[in-house]
């Protein structure tokens, strides 16, 4: 699941179009990549709607960028964020992004992120376009991301435990692509790092903490087994 951990991150936040319920668990995983050092929230602050992302700038170090609606039914906010985004990139002093949006305009600016080898996180609605999460290093779904991790323990929420049919053979193709002894064990690490080439797949949108556990409540189909080496390893079994 884990990228090269990079150095200096930068979560550009639309406000106008995420939930600020959000913040704490975005900010835990982009802990995955490094320090997010910048941090920036872009609306019109003078609107009502943006009052709750208002009230926690301080508690997690947003800088909020001022953006007002020059004209009625433009979104000025994505061009901000857009021209700051592509400022950041020049300048070099970033080696990844969090996108916290699930507007599709922000796909061709994510392309372009990832086209100078740099590690883009989309954080929004499961319902976001299918362009824009594929264009993301990883595409998390901030709604199931917020379950997740306000459920305390290790066990996964109810609802998520169901496996379906097409995440079962996503990760039975990339234990296929790995490299197995002869048993059948594939590293389960690098089970997770194939099917991550996939940015839909993260097991945060399942609602599981890690891929062991995702792949202990798909035991009908896997065998997880630790070694010696303290790794653990996957072989399908159905």
């Amino acid at each position: 699941m884990l990228e090269t951990p990079l150095k200096n991150i930068a979560l550009l936040i639309d406000a106008d179009n995420a939930s600020h319920a959000g913040i704490d668990p975005v900010l835990t995983v982009l802990a995955e990549l490094g320090q997010v050092n910048i941090r920036r929230a872009y609306g019109n602050w003078a609107k009502p709607a943006l009052a709750k992302w208002n009230q926690i700038t301080h508690r997690y170090g947003l800088q909020p960028m001022q953006q007002f609606d020059l004209t009625k039914g433009k979104n000025a906010t994505d061009m901000a964020m857009t021209i700051d985004a592509v400022d950041l990139l020049y300048r070099g002093k970033v080696d990844g992004f969090g996108i916290m949006s699930s507007d599709s305009d922000f796909t061709p600016l994510v392309t372009r992120l990832r086209q100078d080898g740099l590690i883009v996180y989309g954080f929004g609605s499961d319902k976001a376009p299918e362009a824009f999460k594929t264009a993301c290093t990883r595409y998390i779904d901030v709604d199931q991301l917020i379950r997740t991790h306000e459920h305390e323990d290790d066990t996964p929420p109810a609802e998520s435990k169901q496996i379906d049919g097409e995440l079962i053979e996503l990760l039975g193709d990339a234990w296929k692509a790995a490299s197995r002894d002869e048993n059948g064990y594939a590293r389960l690490q690098e089970v997770g790092q194939i099917a991550g080439n996939r940015s839909s797949f993260d097991v945060r949108n399942h609602g599981f903490k890690r891929l062991s556990d995702l792949m202990k409540a798909a035991s009908d189909n896997f065998k997880l087994e630790r070694r010696g080496d303290n790794h653990l390893y996957v072989k399908r079994v159905r």
